[in-house]
């Protein structure tokens, strides 16, 4: 059975805004070899070097190397740091791919997507045309194919 994880170190209780397409915040989970493990909230367009010194810095020196510390936040994703080469989880690629709005995206921008093929692809835009504008990103996990995995890969990566 997993360890319970504390989730009392959020670094503030502020409400998110009752209106979501204004992004006044961004909650991330910052986890592994940080002082503070745990939710952090930060204004929007802050940067994975602000989360990981919200989280109270590295706990390991070079930690920090296994992410993009210039990489700019996305509500809702985890900041996983390692002693790894790389970051596993959520971590985007140093060649990042531009975030991708699944609302507006076509078949071409999510076979962007790693992972994502034509197949994929036009099951989210099935799901989109069912069911209207993805009101979340885990909205995703609804799509068929999409499992928890995926949706974690891709989370820092689309937008809505």
């Amino acid at each position: 059975m997993a360890d319970a994880v504390d989730v009392s170190t959020t670094v503030s209780a502020t409400p998110l805004p009752a209106d979501p397409s204004d992004p006044v915040d961004v909650v991330v989970h910052v986890a592994g070899l940080v002082s503070r493990p745990g939710l952090v909230r930060l204004p929007a367009g802050s940067r994975v070097a602000d989360a990981i010194a919200a989280a109270g810095g590295v706990t390991k020196p070079r930690a920090a190397d296994s992410v993009n510390l210039a990489r700019v936040l996305v509500d809702g994703e985890q900041v996983l740091v390692t002693l790894g080469g790389s970051a596993t989880g959520s971590a985007v690629p140093a060649a990042a791919t531009p975030v991708v709005d699944l609302n507006r995206a076509d078949q071409a921008a999510l076979e962007s997507l790693p992972g994502v093929g034509p197949v994929l692809a036009a099951r989210v835009l099935a799901w989109r045309a069912a069911n209207g504008s993805f009101r979340s990103v885990d909205e995703l996990g609804e799509v068929a194919g999409i499992g928890q995995a995926t949706l974690a890969r891709l989370r820092p990566l689309v937008r809505v």
